[in-house]
């Protein structure tokens, strides 16, 4: 077996018994028609190194005047969520964090969200606080309820360990 590579243009050996090889039954090119190349090679564009993703993915960002808005959630079904934004000022996201930054709409962030209303931010934290302890009571009696049916919750077999 021969150990060609992508600069050789050798032509194969001629095969015995008068068999012609595909070149051989090529027609002559026309006026105007180029022959075909006779090795291709790859672009470099085609070959990634872990170094060119790392250029890719590997960004830091620094936001300033970045404002965090809460939300909470309407407790019934007729009445508005509530929400408050808090002044956080500048934020660095290392790069390992950086997936995708679309395209940002300012003014879409001035309106009021629909269905929301703003409040003061203690309130907001302190109705965020109360909803999360009742979610945290109410998963708590599903885990119980299923442990009694057999049902393992997540990570509870390594607490035994």
């Amino acid at each position: 077996m021969e150990h060609l590579n992508l600069h050789d243009n050798e032509m194969p050996p001629p095969q015995q018994g008068g068999a012609q090889t595909p070149m051989q039954q090529m027609q002559p090119l026309g006026p105007g028609m180029l022959p075909p190349p006779s090795s291709q090679q790859l672009p470099p564009q085609m070959f990634t190194t872990a170094a060119q993703l790392l250029d890719l993915t590997d960004t830091n960002l620094v936001l300033q005047s970045t404002i965090e808005r809460i939300f909470v959630a309407p407790s019934s079904a007729n009445g508005p969520g509530l929400y408050a934004d808090v002044n956080r000022g500048i934020f660095l996201v290392r790069g390992e964090n950086v997936l995708l930054l679309g395209e940002i709409d300012l003014d879409k962030d001035d309106d009021e969200p629909p269905g929301y209303e703003r409040a003061d931010v203690e309130t907001v934290h302190r109705l965020q606080k109360e909803q999360k302890a009742k979610d945290a009571r109410r998963e708590k009696i599903v885990k119980r309820r299923l442990g009694e049916l057999g049902f393992e919750g997540e990570n509870a077999g390594e607490a035994l360990i």
